[in-house]
């Protein structure tokens, strides 16, 4: 008998109304061309449109003014080179020049998709039997550009979601680039970047090294590339490997959300160069660390429209998040999931390091991970293209319950679960000969045909709560008993 799988009726679907804002900026000849032209119309002219503006985004956006006022600090230098005085002018008149540098991003227009569940940091004034959760999705938008997204809610023994009004009131932290390199550690993370980019530089690499100081900021390293690049013939070798010496300098940063914000208004927008193109996939863990202390923690994808760049994402509270690269030789792939504990007093990741098989590794320190033993190979037919994990391994009595992807004929995308051994975790103890849940009629139709996903699960009252995308458009989710999935995965039979 197959495991028994409740599909809810539950469906979050992607909502175009769910808007940001973003930087307009189109090169510099026009951007100047257009700074005159606000500058050119009359002055009743500039407080009717202003007026027109306020009145058209004030409630869509919080803080509109001060979106505007910080878009226009943006054309400073631009400003400069025009010979105009912009700290002297009328504060309407830089709103308004603002404002034609603005414009609207529908965060989730596209899909809503890849989600993870873990519990909220907030657990009062909750009735027995309910838990407060929060779900994170991969929200795409117009140029398929991801951004992670919340919604929370409360889940209650029936194993319904109650979840809370996500809200349109969008908001996108601000950057703040306050971390110190160390340069052994730079150049070392530098060097394991070489074989998966293609942009090793001797003459440059030895330029770089002795250009920087033993400790160095980010605003000190990009003038110290501009110091590289004159020394260096203009060819694009040259070019493209100072790209990306600035491009993994740029991959550390924290970002703060502000306090009168819901979770669900918080939106992780690509901020970095490394990730201009998506962050993608987060894996969300509750990691229980020494003494109790609870830290959480995501691993991602950073894309930017060349290469990937897994990172990971660490936060207390869902306000305030600090990002950083994964280092090592194993952390140049996707698909990297951490334990929700350490391992015999080590960190714990399943990863995927050659796009076929799972592995897991060890590590003494949470973002440099540096071998892996292979687990896992695809075995069913079901799973012969590739197989990876679907989120953190859930704690149970018997073991490490994992569920899987796998991909078969027809590049069809199914679930499947697998059980390993608590104190050694490269044992597998069983694992399902059929899949837990393959895409019915209607999750098989989407952006991507006939794909269930799931980036993390939980486990509430007995029963096994996952969430999962439907072919890359819309999420849902489904629930599994425990015990009975133990069972099968125990006994070999399915």
């Amino acid at each position: 008998m197959p495991v028994k799988v409740d599909r809810k009726e539950k469906i979050f679907e992607p909502d175009s109304s769910r808007v940001i804002t973003r930087f307009l900026f189109t090169g510099d000849e026009r951007a100047k061309r257009l700074v005159m032209a606000v500058m050119e119309l009359t002055e009743k002219q500039q407080q009717e449109v202003l007026n027109q503006v306020l009145r058209k985004y004030a409630k869509r956006h919080r803080s509109i003014q001060r979106i505007f006022a910080n878009n226009f600090k943006r054309l400073a230098s631009l400003m400069e080179q025009m010979e105009i005085d912009h700290m002297g002018l009328p504060e309407d008149l830089k709103l308004l020049i603002g404002s034609y540098f603005t414009m609207e991003y529908s965060i989730e227009a596209a899909a809503f998709f890849n989600p993870s569940i873990v519990e909220h940091p907030d657990q009062t004034s909750l009735s027995k039997g309910q838990k407060r959760v929060i779900i994170s999705f991969r929200a795409t938008g117009e140029g398929h550009i991801s951004s992670i997204v919340f919604r929370q809610g409360v889940l209650d023994g029936n194993m319904d979601i109650d979840v809370d009004s996500p809200g349109k009131m969008l908001e996108v932290p601000e950057h703040v680039k306050n971390h110190t390199y160390h340069k052994k550690s730079f150049l070392r993370k530098l060097r394991e970047m070489w074989s998966d980019s293609g942009y090793r530089n001797d003459e440059a690499y030895e330029i770089i090294v002795a250009q920087l100081q033993e400790t160095f900021t980010y605003e000190e390293l990009k003038q110290a590339l501009k110091d590289v690049q004159v020394k260096l013939e203009p060819r694009q070798e040259n070019l493209a490997f100072l790209q990306e010496v600035k491009w993994l300098a740029s991959s550390h940063y924290e970002m703060t959300f502000s306090v009168d914000t819901s979770v669900c208004e918080r939106v992780i927008f690509p901020i970095a160069e490394t990730e201009k193109n998506g962050i993608e996939d987060a894996r969300f863990v509750r990691f229980i660390g020494e003494k109790g202390a609870v830290t959480y923690y995501a691993t991602y994808t950073a894309y930017d429209g060349i290469s990937i760049l897994p990172k990971l994402l660490m936060t207390k509270d869902f306000r305030h998040f600090k990002v950083l690269p994964l280092h090592g030789y194993i952390a140049q792939n996707k698909g990297m999931a951490l334990f929700p504990r350490k391992v015999n007093g080590k960190y714990a990741m399943l990863c995927r390091i050659d796009g076929v098989n799972n592995y897991i590794a060890y590590s003494d320190n949470v973002n440099v991970w540096r071998e892996a033993k292979l687990i896992q190979t695809p075995s069913q037919p079901w799973e012969l293209i590739q197989m990876g994990n679907c989120g953190s391994p859930l704690e149970t009595e018997a073991g490490w319950l994992v569920l899987t992807h796998a991909v078969g004929p027809m590049r069809e995308y199914v679930l499947g679960a697998s059980l390993l051994d608590l104190e050694n975790p490269e044992r597998e103890i069983g694992r399902l000969t059929q899949p837990l849940l393959v895409p019915n009629r209607k999750e098989r139709e989407g952006y991507v045909p006939n794909v269930v996903y799931s980036c993390g699960a939980y486990i509430h009252e007995g029963k096994l709560v996952i969430p999962y995308a439907m072919s890359d458009y819309a999420s849902t989710y489904a629930v599994v008993d425990v015990d009975d999935l133990l069972r099968k995965l125990i006994d070999g039979r399915q």
